[in-house]
């Protein structure tokens, strides 16, 4: 099994999120108490290599979902300038002395 079938470990994981790779979090460091699988390997069960692939496709999911957000925030915010871009032209031309 090569690299990229194998599944991320927890530490790679939390990583990833602390460096905004996640949908829910920006880049920036979580100062968690216990981080990121460490309850579990503490507990004498770390995560098996399922939970993890299944924790990693839930990320990417997540942060596909979020990009999509992220555009039709964009789309929107672009319509809304071009309206008021186009009002304000109007106006100009309308209130323009002839």
């Amino acid at each position: 099994m090569d690299d990229k079938d194998r599944p991320p470990t927890s530490d790679r994981l939390r990583i990833d999120i602390d460096h905004g790779l996640a949908a829910d979090k920006v880049a920036s460091p979580d100062p968690a108490a216990a981080p990121l699988g460490t309850d579990d390997e503490a507990g004498g069960a770390p995560p098996t290599a399922e939970q993890r692939a299944l924790a990693a496709a839930h990320q990417h999911r997540a942060r596909i979902a979020a990009g999509v957000a992220r555009k039709r925030t964009l789309i929107g915010r672009t319509m809304v300038i071009a309206l008021f871009a186009l009002i304000a032209l109007a106006s100009l031309l309308l209130l323009a002395p002839r």
